[in-house]
């Protein structure tokens, strides 16, 4: 068996066994069959009315700790992502972020949006990623082997760090947007379609960086 034949059957006894929780045994595989440098990828922003789409790209250091309380981002609270990111912005071999705008989201759509962003971070990475896992998604834009692992971001730590560090990114990136448009209170909800959100909505209407093409903008 070649290289990726190689992976696809050693993950697959992996996924059988294992329990939801954060570790490195897809990374780990993926170093087995010879590949050098994996690439955790995961987005956030995909079901927001605001703002970009987010994608990061992470590889890990096999030889440095993982952060202590790593894990999928939206069960950590905020000064945890925070905390983790700083750690694995310092710790790391790579990351990248690629970012798509709502003007892109509303042209094409967000799934089209997502992988673009995706392809972005990853042409970032330096060192270049030669393996690629990937949040329930299979990244058809990008030659490179792949796994797309369902729920990934709770099993891989590759995928949650890159979830991590996607989410830090996002939310200053809303924060930052607060001061342009500070009808709408982007700080609190970061775009997603919380109350105080859609009757901000009612009340103003659009703003530049809202997604008319979603439910609940117009």
């Amino acid at each position: 068996m070649n290289k990726k034949e190689t992976y696809t059957h050693h993950s697959s006894l992996i996924t059988h066994h294992l329990s939801l929780s954060i570790g490195t045994v897809f990374e780990e595989a993926a170093r087995g069959c010879g590949y050098a440098f994996i690439a955790g990828l995961d987005e956030v922003g995909r079901g927001a009315l605001a703002g970009p789409v987010v994608a990061a790209a992470v590889i890990l250091n096999g030889e440095t700790p993982l952060p202590e309380g790593l894990n999928d981002s939206k069960k950590l609270t905020a000064a945890q992502r925070e905390r983790i990111a700083k750690e694995l912005r310092e710790t790391v071999v790579a990351f990248a972020v690629g970012a798509v705008p709502a003007e892109e989201i509303d042209r094409t759509n967000i799934l089209i949006a997502t992988r673009r962003a995706m392809v972005e971070a990853l042409e970032q990475l330096n060192p270049r990623a030669d393996f690629l896992l990937i949040d329930a998604l299979q990244l058809k834009e990008c030659a490179l082997p792949q796994r797309a692992i369902i729920r990934g971001d709770s099993v891989s730590a590759s995928i949650a760090a890159a979830s991590v560090i996607a989410k830090t990114f996002r939310d200053a990136l809303m924060r930052d947007y607060d001061a342009q448009f500070p009808h709408y209170g982007f700080p609190a909800h970061v775009g997603y379609g919380t109350r105080a959100h859609l009757a901000a909505l009612r009340a103003h209407g659009p703003c530049p960086i809202h997604r008319r093409s979603f439910r609940g903008v117009l």
